[in-house]
């Protein structure tokens, strides 16, 4: 309509990646095309399942320090990625976090019993499975931490390892189909959706 060839559309894509670090862009891209996203996580609840006050707890917590606006602005765009959840067709998402991610208190009692909930909430729709590693199992398959597999509308696998400053994105069939392998295992060896619901009730009725 305005005649610009498609150049305000672009404006708008690198806008939307400049609202990610530097090291996440491309995985955010990518996740926004995706049918399938699975996320194993050891050290914080994933940014899809985050409150927007847990957040920015973490973004808070961040060295360097981060300055205020850049932590709002990277609250507002992990909020905005969880529209995932309601993109049709629904892409089937799944995640299986350690058990010391559900356990750890990050941002306080308030903030950490208030992220309890969402996963309780956000584990009712049809397209999300949730699942706890328990700290008693005697077998792990992906001690080497924490990664994200993701295949796009297109047909693509990739698998991303998000590390600050170091974060990879392997599309080679090997690589990805190792993290496949991993994943599958990890989702034997872990609670049952059933079951890691079950605990974060659990840890909510105790606080």
């Amino acid at each position: 309509m305005l005649g610009a060839g498609g150049m305000l559309i672009d404006f708008i894509e690198d806008m939307e990646k400049a609202q990610y670090p530097a090291f996440f862009r491309d995985a955010a891209a990518l996740e926004k095309q995706a049918v399938a996203l699975h996320v194993f996580a050891v050290q914080a609840v994933p940014g899809l399942l985050q409150t927007e006050e847990y957040a920015r707890a973490v973004f808070t917590m961040w060295r360097p320090v981060l300055d205020e606006e850049t932590v709002e602005q990277r609250v507002a765009a992990r909020m905005a990625r969880q529209e995932i959840f309601g993109r049709k067709p629904a892409p089937t998402v799944t995640f299986v976090m350690e058990e010391s991610v559900v356990c750890r208190k990050l941002g306080g009692l308030a903030v950490w019993r208030g992220q309890l909930e969402q996963i309780l909430l956000v584990s009712q729709r049809r397209n999300v499975e949730i699942q706890i590693m328990p700290h008693d199992r005697e077998e792990h398959a992906a001690l080497d931490g924490q990664f994200n597999l993701i295949e796009t509308m297109a047909g693509r696998r990739i698998a991303y390892v998000p590390a600050d400053r170091a974060s990879r994105l392997f599309t080679d069939r090997s690589a990805v189909r190792k993290a496949e392998e991993q994943y599958g295992l990890l989702r034997a060896q872990a609670l049952t959706p059933r079951q890691s619901l079950a605990l974060v009730e659990k840890l909510l009725g105790e606080t």
